[in-house]
C-alpha cells in the first residue's frame, strides 16, 4: 500500500543517513596543517579545509552497481574486458550485447575495482555527485567534453567550484595516509612514513587483526604467503581486511592492495599513489611518488573518492534509492 511504501521510504531514507554513508566516509580535520617536508619529492600533505575522504578503495559491488546504472551501452567504454579475463584481480563480468549490457560480480565483492582509468574515476565521482541512479557522468565534479571515453580537455580537466564527490587532490590523499599531529600521537613532524601511523616498514601478512600490515609483496605475496606466481590466483583483499592497520584518520588500504588515482595534473599525466598487491614496500612510503598517463588501465590500479564533511542530500537520496531497487527486487 501507499502508506507502507512511504513508511518504508522514511526507513530507508533514515538508514542511508545513518549507515551507509557514515560507514563510507572518514573526516579529515586539522585544516590548515603545514606540508611534510622530510619526504621528497616535494612537499606534500597541506589541506586548508576539512573534508572527508573513502574509508575504502571502491569495491567491485559499487562500481557494478555504476556499469548497470550507466553503461548499458558503454558510451564511455567504462568497463574493461580485463576485469573477467585476469584472474589475478577478478572482477566483474559482463554480458548481453551493446544497448542491454548487464554487470555481474565475480568472486568476492568487497574486493578493489581495478582495470579504470582516471577517466572512469571521474565520471565515477561525477555520477555519484549527481546522485547515483540515472545521475549524469559528464558534468558535476568535473565537467567532461567531447562525448568519447577520452574527452577532448581530459588532459587538463580540473575539479569544479561545489563539487560533493570528488578524486582527492594528492595533498587530501596524502594527508589521509601519512599525516596525524604531533600532539595526538603523532611522529614529531606530524607525518609518518607509512599509511599504518608508523615509521616501521609493514609486514605481509595474510589479512586479519594485527598493526602495520598490508597486501604488498616482500618477496612472498600476501595472498598466498608465496613468492611463486600463479596465474589463476586473484590477489587481491576485501578493502578493510587488515582491521588493525588504518591511518590516523581511520582509513584502510592506502598502502598495497591497489595503486589509487588522485586527480593532480603532473605533466600530461595523472599522479599515482599507495603501491600494490605485486609492489614492494617502498612503493607504500610517503616518499614514493607515481605518475601514468589517465587512459591507463591495469590489474593494480584502482581508486578512492572523497566528499564534503557532512553527507550531502544527493549522496543520501542515491544511498536510499539504491536500498530501495534491493528491496523491490527481493519481493518481486
Amino acid at each position: 500500500t501507499k502508506t507502507h511504501f512511504l513508511g518504508t521510504l522514511s526507513l530507508v531514507l533514515l538508514a542511508a543517513l545513518t549507515l551507509p554513508v557514515a560507514a563510507q566516509y572518514v573526516t579529515v580535520g586539522d585544516p590548515g596543517n603545514p606540508n611534510d617536508q622530510n619526504y621528497g619529492p616535494g612537499a606534500f600533505g597541506a589541506v586548508a579545509t576539512t573534508y572527508a575522504i573513502g574509508t575504502y578503495e571502491v569495491t567491485l559491488n559499487q562500481y557494478t552497481t555504476f556499469l548497470n546504472a550507466k553503461a548499458a551501452t558503454d558510451t564511455f567504454s567504462l568497463y574493461n574486458t580485463s576485469m573477467a579475463a585476469d584472474l589475478n584481480s577478478a572482477g566483474i563480468s559482463r554480458a548481453g550485447s551493446s544497448g542491454s549490457y548487464v554487470y555481474g560480480v565475480i568472486g568476492t565483492g568487497t574486493r578493489p575495482v581495478t582495470y579504470v582509468s582516471f577517466y572512469d574515476a571521474m565520471r565515477y565521482a561525477n555520477w555519484l555527485n549527481n546522485g547515483g541512479g540515472s545521475g549524469d557522468t559528464e558534468t558535476g565534479a568535473y565537467t567532461l567534453l567531447g562525448g568519447t571515453a577520452v574527452p577532448s580537455n581530459g588532459l587538463t580537466v580540473t575539479r569544479n567550484g561545489g563539487a560533493q564527490v570528488w578524486i582527492p587532490s594528492e595533498n587530501e590523499w596524502y594527508k589521509a595516509a601519512y599525516y596525524q599531529p604531533t600532539a595526538n600521537g603523532g611522529d614529531a613532524d606530524g607525518y609518518w612514513l607509512y599509511p599504518t601511523r608508523t615509521n616501521t616498514v609493514p609486514t605481509n601478512n595474510s589479512p586479519g587483526a594485527g598493526a602495520n600490515r598490508g597486501n604488498f609483496s616482500d618477496g612472498d605475496y600476501a595472498t598466498t604467503q608465496s613468492a611463486g606466481y600463479i596465474g589463476t590466483q586473484n590477489y587481491l583483499t576485501p578493502v578493510g581486511a587488515y582491521t588493525d592497520s588504518a591511518s590516523y584518520y581511520g582509513t584502510f588500504d592506502q598502502g598495497g592492495n591497489v595503486y589509487e588515482w588522485n586527480d593532480t595534473i603532473i605533466g600530461s599525466s595523472r599522479g599515482l599513489r599507495g603501491g600494490s598487491w605485486g609492489s614492494d614496500e617502498f612503493n607504500l612510503r610517503a616518499s614514493l611518488r607515481d605518475t601514468v598517463d589517465p587512459t591507463y588501465e591495469d590489474l593494480v590500479v584502482g581508486f578512492r573518492v572523497a566528499t564534503v564533511p557532512e553527507p550531502t542530500s544527493a549522496v543520501i537520496l542515491s544511498c536510499g534509492a539504491l536500498m530501495l531497487l534491493t528491496m523491490r527486487r527481493r519481493t518481486l
